[in-house]
């Protein structure tokens, strides 16, 4: 691996007679890892999986070590949602969101992941957050908007709206999040290995103009934070300027103190580290002393997984907030429930719950009542790309429905027809292609199964099956049957 001689020498200063640890380390082949879906797997890992399997990763609760990387693409239980593929060290948030619920207190809140896609951070902590909160995932590029919603669809959590916004339009929604996690856009030197597109796009210049773009993201989002709320900062780089010097420079101007994660000793995951030259006080924009933060880094040649930095943060008092919740009152036609057919809300396992009403597009949509005054003020201020169950359209007598409802975890499942695919018929499937079904099919919508897990919709009109899974959706790769 050719490295930039900037970045060398860089390292070199941050990590002395280590560097050529990390340099080695990074000449080997990434580790590969996966997390499991715990409302759809819990901790079994799916039987095609099993021969792959190493060990588990001792920072998450449901990760998992593979010895190699499988043919994931054509796997029904991924497309399913039963786990997602996920590199090791990042899920390292899940560590740093369980010490945040607890300052906390362990009740349900509101979190918004601001830089989301593609939703590996948004479905741990789908899984990680109490009963009864809210999760705010947010992308500002629309084709990746569009795969957040896809990847948190699959996950099948409905306690989830998708927003494709600028960070910038968080601003006035003051002290609206009791948790916002920032995975920011950075440099991307701890995934040199992984990527080597990062190797080439990297410069000392393009640090520093990572790490400015990163104080900007922070100041726009800071207001929606609530007091003694809390910050998951994170990036994949190794440089100070984009981990400690922010840390410091939040620390600093927005008003916050750095809380620690309680992590065993053996887990090698590396703390703050200082400069072994002056030579690279170029990179400290603020006057700080090296005292010891607790953060958290994770060095490929010390832990098993790819470059990764995290520190976990708590606002405090009086910076940039009112102290008061936001108020959000529905006027009186919005609090008026809809003509939806009680055939459909008994599509859903507890229907009393939620609060169903028509989107933009004549869809009958589905989210629990106590989120619905969120997502009235949401809408005001950003561009929703998905918010709780899709339930689908209806054409007449008869509903439509919707992949989202096919893979909720709130579908009451006995409550609609549904056939079993093998591998083979479950690949067609879901590369969009016609299925030949059997007489036992049933006719209608037909939810459509692999090992007891659902994958989508067919309509089944006798002499042939209309495939409903969405088009965008669809496995692109040659078939391997």
């Amino acid at each position: 691996m050719s490295l930039p001689e900037a970045f060398l020498k860089q390292t070199q200063n941050l990590l002395g007679d280590e560097a050529e640890d990390l340099y080695a380390a990074l000449e080997n082949p990434a580790s590969v890892s996966i997390r499991m879906n715990p409302t759809k797997l819990g901790e079994k890992v799916p039987d095609a999986l099993s021969a792959f399997l190493v060990e588990d990763v001792p920072w998450s609760s449901f990760g998992r070590y593979l010895n190699d990387r499988p043919a994931f693409t054509f796997d029904p239980l991924l497309h399913a949602g039963c786990y997602y593929v996920q590199e090791a060290s990042s899920m390292f948030v899940e560590r740093a969101l369980k010490q945040a619920l607890e300052v906390l207190g362990n009740t349900p809140v509101r979190m918004l992941d601001l830089c989301a896609a593609p939703g590996g951070k948004s479905t741990l902590a789908a899984s990680v957050l109490p009963s009864g909160s809210l999760l705010v995932a947010n992308e500002l590029i629309r084709t990746r908007a569009n795969i957040l919603a896809e990847n948190l669809i699959k996950w099948g959590n409905p306690d989830v709206i998708v927003t494709q916004s600028d960070p910038s339009s968080f601003s006035s929604l003051t002290d609206f999040f009791d948790v916002i996690l920032t995975d920011v856009p950075c440099s991307g030197e701890g995934m040199f290995r992984k990527d080597p597109g990062a190797i080439a796009e990297w410069s000392e210049d393009n640090v520093k103009l990572c790490a400015s773009r990163q104080r900007d993201i922070l100041k726009q989002s800071w207001t929606a934070l609530r007091p003694g709320g809390c910050l998951i900062y994170s990036t994949c780089t190794f440089n100070r300027l984009e981990d400690e010097d922010n840390i410091r420079w939040i620390c600093k101007e927005l008003g916050a103190k750095v809380l620690e994660i309680p992590v065993p000793s053996e887990w090698n995951i590396t703390g703050s580290l200082g400069y072994t030259s002056d030579e690279s006080q170029e990179y400290t924009l603020l006057d700080f002393s090296d005292e010891n933060i607790p953060v958290y880094r994770f060095l490929p040649h010390k832990t098993k997984g790819e470059g990764f930095f995290l520190a976990l943060l708590q606002k405090e008092e009086g910076y940039y907030s009112s102290g008061k919740l936001p108020k959000v009152k529905l006027s009186s036609n919005q609090k008026k429930q809809l003509e939806i057919p009680d055939s459909v809300r008994a599509l859903l396992k507890s229907p009393e719950a939620f609060d169903f009403s028509y989107d933009r597009l004549d869809r009958i949509c589905a989210l629990r009542k106590d989120h619905k005054p969120a997502l009235h003020l949401l809408e005001k201020k950003l561009r929703i790309v998905h918010a709780g169950i899709v339930m689908g359209e209806v054409k007449g007598k008869d509903l439509l429905p919707d992949i989202s409802l096919a893979l909720s975890n709130e579908l009451k499942i006995e409550s609609v027809k549904r056939f079993s695919l093998d591998l083979k018929q479950s690949i067609a499937y879901l590369r969009r292609e016609a299925l030949a079904l059997p007489e036992t099919c049933p006719l209608g919508w037909v939810l459509m199964m692999f090992e007891g897990h659902p994958l989508g919709w067919i309509k089944n009109i006798g002499n042939r099956a209309n495939n409903g899974y969405p088009n965008e959706w669809r496995i692109r790769s040659e078939n391997p049957f």
